[in-house]
């Protein structure tokens, strides 16, 4: 079993005001999770201290980061990552594009981990995207391009993370899902596990898709106490029994038939 928790951070500032890498690690470390991709984290930069964010989360929980900025001035960053003790390495971290006639978005990025756990290698796939509708569409594009899910090393078992800032039904959800498999909707699987805003939780924005070879356990909003005020949005918990690439198995992962 793999335990893996994606989680918008906002920089580690939660909603009562105070700045707690501290206490987002003491959030997840209550989970035990084996892998955790986090979105909105700053490194080096003064309105937070100048802490390396993923570093530190990483060191508390006794995992290794692997960090991607999607925003980079000077020696200031602000990115997503992806954290595990499990054997990894970052095969692909790059920017996804914006839309050319608003350059004053914010960047939005992806990264993509190999990460072995009880012999077989997934492909975990992390990202935040954008805040407008066409921007999204470009970004989830980008997720099933060349350079991500329809590179040929990306091959099952497969999972993508992260705050798509998109609703289900979505255009942006709805391109993800006919590729990959949203884990809230596997059989016996509870519906409708919003995540934010962190104190009560109206929009599911922070998702889960699993590829073939992934057979989804268990989905939780972790709700605790302090959870809910260590950042504006909660966890997303899922539990995921992962099987090896069957033999002849595609090179990549194509459009899933019947799919929406």
């Amino acid at each position: 079993m793999l335990r893996l928790i994606t989680y918008n951070v906002r920089r580690c500032l939660g909603i009562d005001g105070r700045l707690s890498p501290v206490r987002i690690a003491e959030v997840l470390a209550s989970c035990r999770p084996d892998v955790v991709a986090l979105q909105e984290l700053d490194v080096g930069r003064m309105r937070s201290g100048m802490v390396d964010q993923a570093h530190a989360i990483a060191q508390h929980l006794g995992m290794r980061a692997h960090f991607h900025a999607a925003l980079r001035v000077m020696e200031e960053e602000y990115g997503n990552a992806i954290l595990t003790a499990l054997p990894s390495r970052l095969v692909r971290a790059e920017a996804l594009p914006g839309l050319p006639d608003r350059p004053h978005l914010e960047p939005r990025g992806a990264l993509w981990a190999a990460i072995t756990a009880h012999d077989t290698e997934i492909q975990v796939i992390a990202t935040h995207l954008g805040l407008r509708r066409r921007e999204r569409a470009r970004q989830a594009e980008a997720l099933l391009g060349s350079r991500f899910l329809s590179d040929p090393a990306c091959r099952p078992p497969v999972v993508l993370v992260g705050d798509l800032n998109a609703v289900p039904h979505s255009f942006a959800y709805r391109r993800l899902a006919g590729r990959l498999s949203d884990a809230q909707r596997a059989p016996g699987m509870p519906r409708r596990q919003r995540t934010y805003p962190s104190a009560c939780p109206l929009l599911r924005l922070d998702h889960v898709f699993v590829s073939e070879g992934v057979t989804v356990r268990r989905v939780e909003v972790v709700r605790g106490p302090l959870a809910r005020i260590a950042s504006d949005h909660l966890p997303l918990l899922v539990d995921l029994e992962v099987a090896g690439p069957r033999p002849g198995a595609v090179a990549h992962l194509g459009e899933r038939a019947g799919a929406a």
